[in-house]
């Protein structure tokens, strides 16, 4: 079986690995970039999005690039602590979680499908221009040059050129008014030194993890996210490269400052940064049309919230590999795929535009603007709890329940 991939992001990656490890070789990852560069800021791998990668026979080349995330905390604006988890193993994840450079990841990614794939696996410069299906198969057209295939799959983000001819009405990505500044800085480890914390009051936010381990300094990279409402933006809708001005990001949370992080200085601490306008789609009636389907953000761009975009992308290219392999007819494996894998991300997606499990920022916030007194009279552990619990239910990292789930992987040696 003859298998196109658009796009050689996180998810399309996963994908070729996934379908590799599924005995479908002939495998081609086209992306329409001259070169891949390991570009962008950190990002986080929940537990079901490592199990995977770990089941690729990924574990000891993530574990050695990323760090384990200890716990996740919430913070109020004015720094008081609103809830805090352990994270990965220490949670009773049979897995860890881990927060990793989003283009140190690619490239582990990327060497893995060319070791195993083999170097021409992956081509650069090939962007698609359209596409075509017949009654023997689909047909992908980069320029003058076509590819003829059994499945084309458009993993090719939220700015998708086969999503595109899917949906040629869709127009723009959703932007919800609010701005996201990235960046990356060196900076002393805060709290547990593997924390991933979160402070706001529902419009405002700063969030802040470490990527990298001590160096010598005793200093580590700490990426960062400030987030807060803008009239308007200089960058495109789904374009996270465009430059952010230090100095006017730091000046939007210049007295965040609190015993256990200074956030003005951690953002003054940066190199440079980039702006990106929280933008979403609507979800989908439906990815696959014959032999064509969808994944990872070309499927279902979601705010990121929770840490899903990229977890959720890895899930994707582990279900479609698996069907691929139970049903090798295209026509009966993507509606499954789609079954399996459309509902959640849908929840996902939704949820994620009312916040998610970051919803207790804001009801704290609405609740008691000023620095609270008793906590437990303004938002209840009992209230606290259900929303970690539902949003870790409905986006599949359920402990309890991923620890159980049968296996992706089709390989009889790796059966669980």
């Amino acid at each position: 079986m003859r298998v196109v991939i658009v796009g050689a992001g996180i998810g399309g990656l996963a994908a070729a690995l996934s379908l590799h490890a599924a005995g479908c070789h002939d495998v081609l990852v086209a992306e329409a970039a001259p070169r891949i560069r390991p570009l962008g800021v950190g990002i986080n791998l929940l537990p079901h999005a490592v199990r995977e990668l770990t089941e690729l026979g990924l574990a000891e080349r993530l574990a050695a690039l990323s760090v384990a995330t200890a716990e996740l905390a919430y913070y109020s604006r004015h720094g008081q602590a609103i809830w805090s988890e352990p994270r990965g193993r220490a949670a009773g994840y049979h897995w860890p979680q881990y927060s990793v450079h989003r283009g140190r990841l690619q490239m582990l990614l990327l060497t893995a499908v060319r070791e195993r794939l083999g170097p021409e696996a992956v081509r650069t410069g090939a962007a698609l221009t359209g596409f075509r299906q017949d009654e023997r198969g689909a047909v992908a057209e980069f320029g003058a040059e076509e590819v003829r295939c059994d499945v084309l799959i458009g993993a090719d983000g939220i700015h998708s050129a086969v999503r595109r001819v899917l949906y040629p009405d869709e127009g723009e990505p959703r932007w919800n008014g609010l701005v996201l500044w990235r960046g990356v800085t060196r900076a002393e480890p805060f709290l547990t030194g593997r924390s991933m914390i979160m402070a706001g009051n529902g419009t405002e936010k700063f969030v802040a993890y470490p990527i990298s381990g001590p160096g010598p300094d005793g200093r580590v990279l700490v990426n960062w996210i400030a987030e807060r409402p803008l009239a308007e933006v200089r960058t495109g809708r789904g374009d996270w490269h465009g430059r952010a001005d230090l100095a006017a990001v730091q000046s939007h949370f210049a007295d965040w400052r609190y015993d256990w992080l200074d956030v003005p200085g951690v953002i003054g601490g940066a190199e440079e940064a980039y702006e990106y306008p929280m933008v979403d789609r609507d979800p989908l009636p439906r990815w696959s049309h014959g032999r064509v389907t969808l994944l990872g953000d070309a499927a279902h761009p979601m705010y990121p919230i929770g840490s899903n975009g990229a977890s959720q992308a890895v899930l994707d290219g582990r279900v479609l590999a698996r069907e691929l392999a139970r049903r090798p007819d295209p026509e009966r494996t993507l509606p499954a795929y789609e079954e399996a894998r459309r509902p959640p991300t849908t929840a996902v997606q939704l949820a994620n535009r009312q916040q998610g499990p970051e919803v207790v920022m804001k009801l704290v916030h609405e609740r008691s603007p000023e620095p609270f007194t008793d906590l437990e009279t303004v938002l209840p552990r009992a209230e606290r709890d259900e929303i970690a619990r539902r949003y870790k239910r409905l986006a599949g990292f359920d402990p309890a329940v991923l620890n159980e789930r049968a296996s992706y992987d089709v390989r009889p040696s790796s059966r669980r």
